[in-house]
């Protein structure tokens, strides 16, 4: 224990919180600052060895580049009984800030990472200075409510009758498919079996098979393993050209496997894949799934944003008849992660979660009135991030968020436009959400030459610090399969500033052909003329 005169570090919950937050919000608001006007750009120039060097700088007190510091940035030290906890906070905070990839930087597109939304940010702030759990009812009871109200408005967002529906928020995609699977390998092996498989575990006489597409979240694989199913159980569904499932073919293998005396699980339709945006077709998809009686759950992490949007929420058709879905604002919702939504369309189905801890949620405090949210999640210790979704829709409403959805939609359309009149990039499919698919074009043409080219310019972006620019793979096998993606997210970006990330490609897949050329003896010049 601390003698008598050592000094108490301050609380940031009750009265007295706020002034002890209040210079320490300070040192964090001059860091951010401090370490955007050392970045510079959207990411730390010089890979990870540099900052790896970042790090150990401010972990030392040897700042490498403190001539390039602005005026009135402190330099790094280390810490120690001279230095107070706003001296710390501010140093610590602008290291992070000056070593991050930055998604509010116009720059920065290349994943499923939104740039916040600052109202989120704030309320988040408030969850973490009181620290709730939403694990029992005396731990969080205004948070409970909240929640408890926040799922019944997302399940009418869906189409799914809040009055029947369930649901709850989680870390993400990855834990709301875990879940999903979870009921449905219990439903549909349970009923098979004839048993509680979440008792009496896997019948070992029956052959579980997941039925999802090839462009689908790995995830799915995931949690195939998790759940004791196996990866194997996993049977990839041939997709078109925008990786939308092909529901013909699902039918046959569908159809293939109930002939091998194998047991359907669950079918995962994907509402908005991680690459391309695609959305697999809903209704066809609902509809031979009800034929043969399995469940459907459609992970819409990305894709649900749609639903915002009046433009494309029709996108979506089809959603309300799944058993199960995901859902994630941290993605096309603004919001800090994590912000995830896992509902189910019938709340009986919630069953094989529902746990009794005398200490948590005893039966007579619920028969009293008292509710408890622990049987609805795979976690016990659960912040309130419910908080800061409802904060945000309280505040913008479905219509300001649809704005903001629809904004990203646009430049998406704008990338693939530009992406299309430039000689030197080839567009892989027009967008359906907010992210443009492409690659930069070698000269020869060769497509392992197209593979290596844009992997290496793409690096070489990082390596200067001018850009995130996503990679993926499309399915299939052999060379030419990878390709670059923008993915739009940052509702302030113009036009011009996208024009600029797709030039900065360009330059940077020229240069990688200049010095291949050069490494390999061949006459200069051969580039220069095509515009970058």
């Amino acid at each position: 224990m601390p003698g008598r005169d050592a000094a108490v570090p301050a609380l940031s919950g009750g009265v007295a919180g706020p002034e002890a937050l209040r210079p320490l919000l300070d040192a964090v608001l001059a860091g951010l600052a401090d370490g955007a006007a050392l970045r510079g750009g959207p990411l730390p120039a010089g890979g990870p060895l540099g900052v790896a060097a970042l790090v150990e700088a401010a972990l030392t007190g040897k700042d490498p580049s403190a001539e390039g510091r602005p005026a009135g940035v402190p330099a790094t030290r280390t810490s120690g009984s001279d230095a107070s906890g706003e001296d710390v906070l501010r140093r610590l905070t602008t290291l992070l800030t000056r070593g991050s990839a930055d998604p509010a930087d116009p720059a920065c597109a290349a994943h499923l990472h939104c740039p916040p939304l600052a109202l989120a940010v704030a309320a988040d702030l408030a969850v973490s200075a009181l620290n709730p759990s939403q694990d029992s009812w005396d731990q969080a009871p205004a948070a409970t409510a909240l929640e408890t109200a926040l799922v019944r408005d997302l399940a009418a967002l869906v189409g799914y009758d809040p009055a029947t529906a369930a649901g709850v928020i989680t870390s993400g995609g990855t834990e709301s498919n875990l879940m999903g699977l979870m009921l449905s390998r219990d439903h549909a092996l349970g009923r098979a079996g004839g048993h509680a498989t979440e008792l009496a575990g896997l019948p070992r006489d029956l052959t579980p098979r997941i039925f999802t597409s090839e462009a689908a979240h790995f995830s799915v694989q995931r949690a195939a393993a998790v759940l004791g199913l196996g990866e194997r159980a996993v049977t990839a569904v041939p997709v078109d050209r925008d990786l939308r499932m092909d529901p013909a073919a699902l039918e046959v293998l569908l159809k293939e496997a109930v002939g091998r005396g194998e047991t359907p699980v669950a079918v995962v339709a994907t509402a908005g894949t991680t690459d391309t945006g695609g959305i697999d077709p809903l209704p066809l998809i609902a509809d031979i799934a009800e034929r043969y009686g399995v469940w459907l759950h459609v992970d819409a992490a990305y894709g649900g944003g749609a639903l915002l949007s009046d433009r494309l929420a029709p996108l979506l058709t089809g959603v309300e008849r799944a058993d199960s879905l995901s859902l994630d604002w941290h993605k096309l919702g603004w919001q800090p992660a994590p912000a995830g939504v896992f509902l189910v369309r019938r709340a009986e189905t919630y069953a094989p979660l529902a746990r009794r801890a005398v200490y948590l949620n005893p039966a007579d405090d619920e028969e009293a009135g008292y509710p408890s949210l622990l049987g609805l999640s795979l976690r016990t210790t659960r912040r309130p991030d419910a908080f800061k979704i409802a904060a945000t829709l309280a505040a913008l409403g479905r219509a300001g968020l649809g704005r903001l959805v629809d904004t990203c939609h646009d430049l998406a359309h704008h990338a693939a436009a530009t992406v299309r009149a430039h000689p030197l990039l080839d567009l892989h499919t027009t967008p359906v959400l907010t992210t443009a698919v492409f690659r930069y074009r070698p000269a020869s043409g060769l497509p392992a030459d197209a593979d290596r080219l844009n992997a290496a310019l793409r690096r070489r972006l990082l390596a200067e610090g001018r850009a995130v620019v996503g990679r993926t793979e499309l399915p299939g096998r052999g060379p030419g399969r990878v390709r670059l993606k923008l993915t739009l997210l940052n509702p302030h970006t113009t036009p011009a500033q996208v024009d600029a990330l797709l030039s900065a490609v360009v330059a940077a897949g020229q240069a990688e052909e200049r010095e291949e050329a050069e490494r390999a003896g061949e006459p200069e010049g051969v580039l220069d003329d095509v515009p970058a």
